[in-house]
């Protein structure tokens, strides 16, 4: 008998053999993807029935919007999970050219704007991916994410199959599609469909425009299906052969559907942007889109067999200078915040704003809703789309003074709203009643120490921190000033500086884009707007300094004239009939590296009554590890939050939007730096005392002067009715939430500690 002995290390080499071949096995015909994915993949999602399919197997579509680059790279996972624990299978994001391409030859895909860390996160959760990548994107940002060096070609036709245009593209996709490639659902990623452009239907000036981006996304790599995106109205204009047509809407319409199903007969229908809400402008009153109309909506889309995308689900922030504008019936800036929030005193807890808010989820689901008498809180949007026809509600200090966002199901601050809970009972049950995850815990909030403004540095003593300045006979446009290796300037403000030697009318010829603010010898005298176009200049001796600081407050991002939406001064200013010449021009464009340079400028002592235009200094001290807040600013009229360095975004006290939100990840544990810059005014009667800056809860503070006055707790007046649903400690302040359809409705915190809804009558 023969004994063969294998020595241990040969045991070692062929047992790690067979491991190898039952690992490439299993990979190859059994093996899963990163969140439970099958690798080998064939068919995609197919669009060739009534019903989508996915490999194969039925499939809808349940998506959700999030733009990475609105919300903090650090809280991407928290928002995600949360919409995955409401029941949504698809995350939808749009590419923002502008932000990825900031000037011609300069990419950036890295930290905040890494795209293909946020779709393989997104694979990490089980969700499947629609990319929009434009190169057009609406999304209510400055020229709809177009990137503005564009416009510095004077003949510059945008979104046609002009060559500066196509180039531009081309050059743009060469880096951006490679990387999106392999992400793609035939490679084992999660990219299951991929838009063409957006909503060219409204815009249609060249009907080769589509196939040529069709074609430069399919020879780039792009394999999986491909969509266009429209209104009801210009559905038909905006498609392109090879790619299902979806359409977007608020109010489902039988009608608008049928058409849809006319275009494409034995097609899935998909409803791209289901607007979950509105997006506000400053000086207009916030949008509001009751969450038993949204949720009653969705219910109706699902029961049709329709899939859908929730635009937004949670809409962030556009932080810096991203918001865009509207132009029709006249121009009109947005407002920086795209999530949604409630009012609360800061007194309040975390606990009972979270009560609160389960009372008002539940009161919703018992009350049966009639419409709105038109009144002074709420009454319909003027929109010229007949989808879409949100409430308004009027933001003014006393009442509601932090209304400014879309009214997505998941707040700016990643709060869960109504519509959120509404929601998820709805998806649970078109789940097939199988569980969903468990709803993420909230990240804490608080109300930190006001920041005092301590130091001060006036307009003029900050111009030589700018590049240039720069000379020039006539004025120049800032798409065309040789900054940013000859870019042009994109944002913030434009100084535009003459010789006078004497006064009289001064007019703009509507070239202002879009606020100037008129000085002479450096005293203000008079502001330029779209609808103010004359100023009269006092009479002086002797030759003074004219001079115009120029706000760009936002590019349109809609609407056919995109081509013309430069900023600046666009053309010539007449005194007295005669074109001003001669100009010496500062940019002050608000970019990271000018505002670190402004550490090195001779701040002072602020004053007791501070000059403007200015920049202002303070101090925030944050104990341990820095939470979430909000950054009120009473007392101040218009400028810019800075944050250690971090542009948070406009304000501007005529609202609706009142706050700005600063997320923990923004604040350092200790010391930060915060700094108005450039602001424009205070309100009358500030003084050195006053000038101060409020870091306050995720639900705003408000007035301690609560409208609803004495005791809530007793007799209501005539005409009202008020139910108590809890009690909490004796607090006082008041805290107003819109509620449905109701005229006006709030949440109170009586003298006497309980918790009471107020609202009034409605037909």
């Amino acid at each position: 008998m023969v004994v063969l002995r294998i020595r241990n290390s040969h045991k070692r080499k062929y047992a790690l053999i067979c491991l190898c071949i039952v690992g490439f096995i299993m990979y190859r015909y059994l093996g899963m993807a990163a969140g439970g994915r099958r690798t080998s993949r064939k068919v995609g999602l197919s669009a060739n029935s009534s019903q989508f399919t996915l490999e194969g197997e039925p499939f809808r579509i349940i998506g959700g919007s999030i733009h990475y680059f609105r919300v903090p790279r650090a809280y991407w996972k928290d928002r995600l999970k949360k919409m995955k624990a409401c029941g949504i299978n698809t995350l939808t994001t749009y590419v923002p050219w502008s932000l990825h391409q900031p000037e011609r030859g300069v990419f950036n895909f890295h930290t905040q704007l890494d795209l293909e860390a946020y779709i393989n996160l997104a694979a990490e959760l089980e969700f499947w991916v629609i990319l929009r990548p434009g190169p057009y994107i609406s999304s209510e940002l400055d020229l709809g994410g177009l990137p503005s060096w564009l416009l510095s070609d004077g003949s510059m036709r945008l979104r046609t199959t002009y060559p500066g245009f196509t180039q531009a593209v081309n050059t743009f996709f060469d880096k951006l599609i490679p990387k999106l490639v392999p992400l793609q659902f035939k490679k084992g990623g999660p990219i299951i469909a991929v838009q063409v452009e957006n909503e060219y239907g409204s815009f249609a000036k060249d009907d080769s425009y589509m196939l040529f981006i069709k074609e430069a996304l399919v020879s780039r790599g792009i394999t999986e299906l491909l969509l266009t995106s429209d209104n009801h109205n210009t559905l038909k204009s905006g498609g392109v052969d090879g790619a299902i047509r979806s359409v977007k809407l608020q109010r489902l319409n039988q009608r608008d559907i049928q058409d849809l199903n006319a275009l494409q007969p034995n097609s899935p229908t998909l409803v791209m942007d289901y607007w979950t809400g509105w997006y506000d402008v400053w000086g207009d009153l916030h949008h509001v889109l009751p969450p038993e109309d949204m949720v009653s909506t969705v219910r109706e889309i699902l029961r049709r067999g329709m899939s859908v995308n929730l635009y937004m689900f949670h809409g962030g922030s556009s932080f810096g200078f991203m918001s865009g504008a509207l132009a029709d019936p006249s121009y009109k800036a947005l407002v920086s915040s795209y999530g949604w929030f409630l009012c609360v005193t800061s007194s309040v807890t975390n606990e009972l704003v979270m009560s609160l808010m389960q009372i008002y989820k539940e009161f919703i689901i018992m009350m049966k809703y009639s419409h709105v008498k038109a009144g002074e809180h709420v009454h319909h949007s003027p929109q010229n789309s007949t989808d879409h026809n949100p409430q308004q509600v009027a933001a003014h200090d006393s009442e509601l003074p932090c209304f400014s966002d879309y009214d997505a199901p998941l707040s700016e601050a990643g709060e869960y709203t109504p519509k959120y809970h509404l929601l998820r009972d709805l998806l649970y049950r078109y789940n097939g009643g199988e569980s969903l995850p468990d709803m993420p815990s909230l990240h804490y909030r608080e109300a930190y120490e006001s920041a005092i403004m301590y130091q001060h540095l006036s307009l003029w003593d900050a111009l030589s921190f700018t590049v240039g300045p720069i000379k020039s006979h006539k004025p120049i446009n800032m798409e065309n000033l040789p900054v940013n290796n000859k870019n042009g300037q994109s944002y913030g403000y434009t100084l535009y500086e003459t010789t006078i030697t004497s006064g009289g009318l001064l007019k703009s010829g509507d070239n202002v884009r879009d606020r100037a603010l008129v000085f002479v010898d450096r005293n203000y005298i008079g502001l330029f707007k779209h609808q103010s176009l004359e100023l009269a200049v006092p009479d002086g001796k002797g030759q003074r300094t004219l001079s115009l600081l120029v706000e760009n407050c936002g590019r349109v991002h809609q609407g056919r004239d995109l081509d013309k939406q430069h900023k600046g001064l666009v053309g010539d200013i007449l005194l007295n009939n005669i074109p001003l010449r001669d100009f010496t021009i500062y940019s002050l464009d608000m970019k990271p590296s000018f505002i670190d340079s402004l550490y090195q400028a001779p701040w002072k002592t602020l004053p007791e009554t501070p000059s403007f235009p200015g920049f202002f200094m303070g101090r925030l001290f944050a104990y341990g590890y820095p939470s979430d807040t909000f950054v009120k600013l009473p007392g101040w009229e218009k400028g810019v939050v800075f944050i250690n360095g971090l542009n948070l975004g406009r304000y501007w006290s005529i609202g609706p939007q009142q706050t700005l939100y600063l997320p923990g990840p923004f604040l350092n544990s200790g010391i930060n730096q915060v700094q108005l810059s450039l602001c424009l005014r205070s309100k009358k009667g500030t003084t050195r005392s006053s000038l101060r800056i409020q870091l306050i809860l995720a639900w705003q503070q408000t007035s301690s002067d609560c409208p609803l006055r004495g005791d809530l707790s007793g007799q209501a007046p005539s005409g009202n009715s008020y139910q108590c649903l809890a009690s909490a400690s004796a607090l006082s302040g008041c805290a107003l939430i819109l509620c449905g359809r109701f005229t006006h409705m709030a949440c109170a915190v009586s003298r006497s500690g309980q918790v009471c809804l107020h609202f009034e009558a409605v037909a």
